[in-house]
């Protein structure tokens, strides 16, 4: 019940009654809780027309709004509901994990500000899952996902007509991109006399037309700077993670040279890698930072301001830098996007990322893969610099915060629950705050040692046990966390930060380094 995700296997999924029961339930709760009016929904990218999703009656929602050809990216959905200004939305998605019948499959539940359901709400809807005696279903309703425009249906529910409206959701999402970042500097760049070369890769995810729209046709860049762009239910067999392993082929690609900026995206745009000329690496946790440094780059905060950053606690101390550097508010919270959009509501944080390769801001409610590609591209665009130039003279600036993650997967859930019981013994071990460690040159002893638990400034609600972490005294952490949005099995992530100010020791590889 804490998580707003229901993931599962596709085939497992199809069996009786999943689909309609979580369905159900979420729209039982807003029926509970708010007037109900609009829902936004996303489907799969080729639903069939014997999923059990088709077939769901929202019969208590007067009117239904869904993507032309029943998909929109999650970024999108966001924006789309708060444009509309609907009551939430769900999402059919396998967020950034392999799909297709053997592969995941997951049902989303966002609320009317655009973000994912908070735990207060995931809750409630868990509880009324433990007394639902039906469901309803609306077997016969055809409805056209290709033309744009309202359609009306006679139901048997409160509302009359009840209206289906399949909207633009890329070119709502453009129109919100038009309004943030400065399109002529952007197009400048991308196509004019000096113009750099770009690769951009979909992973034939649902983020593909959106990339082909703004930038290709709107910002100029060539046809063929933009790769796999046509989305595929399985996602063309590959695993839709922008990491160096799943996006092999795009990193490959880079370091030959020929490209000056590339950028890969999941299955649903939200999250997002960035890779410079020969295949120069952005560390997500740097990627943030950098942003952060370089906000007013960007126009949406020349106007608007910076209120407040957030990372998520595993994501490094890159970001806590600039905090400290520039006197902005940091907020450190449990991993989840749906923490970040308390804290946007109540207007404390303009920019926010985590480890996990997300980034993204309080223009929408969720992470954002294009929007994080044209931040960096307006801070080259302002800059003038290549992406490693602005990363060495960040990293000369702030420091560098040596980085990596290791993920066990597959782990045996009882296995991996125990394991994380005797490290916290360990670490509680009033004996442990003090001891040092000494690798080559550099001596790390612990300053601190606890059960991550987060307090929310906003609502006050606590949410315990999310993540071992071990501090140094130099800000350096070693973190343990039981975590995965996969199906079977339990993930431990072990993650290590390491922070190094000395400029003669900041250009090391991060594995040699740490």
């Amino acid at each position: 019940p804490t998580i707003n995700v229901f993931l599962i296997l596709s085939v497992t999924f199809q069996h009786r009654w999943r689909s309609q029961i979580f369905i159900q339930c979420s729209v039982m709760f807003l029926k509970e809780n708010v007037k109900l009016s609009k829902v936004i929904r996303e489907r799969p990218l080729k639903p069939s027309k014997t999923h059990p999703c088709s077939h769901i009656n929202l019969s208590q929602v007067g009117r239904l709004v869904i993507g032309q050809n029943g998909i929109m990216s999650t970024p999108a959905v966001s924006c789309v509901i708060r444009k509309y200004k609907a009551i939430g939305g769900i999402l059919l998605t396998a967020s950034h994990n392999p799909g297709g019948p053997d592969g995941d499959f997951g049902i989303k539940f966002n609320i009317a500000n655009g973000g994912p359901a908070p735990e207060t709400v995931t809750e409630q809807i868990f509880q009324i899952s433990r007394t639902l005696e039906e469901y309803a279903i609306c077997p016969e309703l055809t409805v056209d996902l290709v033309t744009l425009g309202k359609q009306t249906f006679d139901l048997e529910n409160k509302f009359k007509p009840f209206t289906v409206e399949i909207v633009d959701s890329v070119e709502s999402y453009a129109n919100m991109l038009r309004n943030i970042f400065d399109f002529a500097a952007l197009k400048e760049l991308l196509s004019g006399e000096n113009h750099i070369r770009i690769r951009l890769d979909a992973m034939h995810g649902v983020v593909g037309p959106y990339v082909k729209k703004i930038l290709c046709e709107e910002l100029g860049s060539p046809a063929n700077s933009a790769i796999n762009c046509i989305p595929l239910e399985d996602f063309g067999g590959q695993h839709p993670d922008p990491n160096l392993t799943h996006a092999a082929d795009l990193v490959e690609t880079m370091k030959g040279g020929q490209y000056d900026f590339g950028a890969a995206f999941d299955g649903d745009g939200d999250r997002n890698m960035i890779l410079g000329k020969h295949g120069f690496f952005v560390n997500p946790s740097d990627s943030v930072a950098v942003i952060a440094a370089n906000m007013f780059c960007i126009p949406y905060f020349q106007h608007m301001g910076v209120r407040g950053f957030a990372r998520s606690m595993p994501t490094s101390g890159a970001l806590d830098n600039v905090a400290k550097a520039t006197k902005i508010q940091l907020y450190e919270t449990p991993t989840g996007w749906k923490f970040f959009g308390s804290l946007m509501d109540a207007g404390h944080l303009s920019l926010c990322g985590e480890e996990s390769f997300g980034t993204g801001a309080d223009h929408i409610r969720e992470k954002d893969g294009l929007w994080a590609v044209l931040a960096w591209l307006s801070i080259l665009a302002a800059r003038k610099q290549s992406i490693e130039e602005v990363m060495t003279e960040h990293w000369k600036t702030y420091g560098r915060n040596y980085y990596t993650r290791y993920d066990y997967d597959n782990v045996d859930i009882d296995a991996a629950v125990e394991l994380m019981l005797n490290l916290e013994v360990i670490i509680s071990d009033k004996e442990f705050i003090g001891q040092k460690f000494t690798e080559g040159e550099k001596t790390y002893q612990v300053e601190r040692a606890d059960n991550f638990e987060y307090s929310d400034p906003v609502d006050g609600s606590i949410s315990r046990n999310q993540g071992l972490r071990i501090i140094f005294k130099d800000g350096s952490r070693i973190i343990f966390r039981l975590s995965g949005t996969g199906s079977s099995g339990a993930t431990i992530r072990l993650y290590i930060d390491s922070y190094e100010k000395d400029v003669n020791k900041i250009f090391q590889d991060p594995q040699v380094h740490l």
